[in-house]
C-alpha cells in the first residue's frame, strides 16, 4: 500500500508545490478535507484558506483564495485562483485589504460591488486566520 500521495498546488502565477504527500488538508467548499493515499476519486470547489501538506519533513502550509480540487487514488491537484506560501504572506497587506473592504461594505453599494467586497473579505479574514494559527505554533 502506498504511503504517500503526489501532490500538485498550481495558480495562474505558476506551480507552487509539487512532489510526495503522506497527507493532505483542504478548505473545500462543504468544509476541510482530509486526504491520505488511495483516496476515492472527487472533485470539487475549494474557498480561500490554509492547504496543508504533511510530508516525511514536515508540514507546509500554502494560502489558497479558491479554486477546483481534484483528487485520485494517487494524485491530488490543485488549481487555485491564487496560491501563496504561508512564509510570504504580508500581515499588512491583509489588514489592508481587509479595511478596504469593509469601507466599501459600509457605504451604498450594488450587489456585485458587495459581492466583490465580500470575496475580498473572506481572503484577507483566511490570510489572517493562518498567520494568526502560524504565530501560536512559533509561540
Amino acid at each position: 500500500m502506498a504511503k504517500t500521495i503526489n501532490v500538485d498546488i498550481v495558480s495562474a502565477e505558476g506551480e507552487i508545490y509539487s512532489g510526495p504527500a503522506e497527507m493532505v488538508f483542504v478548505p473545500a467548499k462543504e468544509g476541510e478535507l482530509g486526504i491520505a493515499p488511495r483516496h476515492a476519486p472527487l472533485l470539487t470547489l475549494i474557498k480561500a484558506g490554509e492547504v496543508r501538506v504533511k510530508t516525511a519533513e514536515g508540514e507546509q502550509s500554502i494560502f489558497v483564495s479558491g479554486g477546483a480540487l481534484e483528487i485520485q487514488p494517487n494524485q491530488v491537484t490543485i488549481m487555485a485562483d491564487t496560491a501563496i506560501r504561508a512564509k510570504d504572506l504580508d500581515e499588512a497587506s491583509a489588514l489592508a485589504a481587509k479595511q478596504r473592504a469593509e469601507e466599501v461594505l459600509s457605504g451604498k453599494i450594488d450587489k456585485l460591488e458587495q459581492a466583490e467586497a465580500l470575496a475580498e473579505l473572506a481572503r484577507a479574514a483566511a490570510q489572517l486566520k493562518l498567520l494568526e494559527r502560524l504565530r501560536k505554533i512559533k509561540g
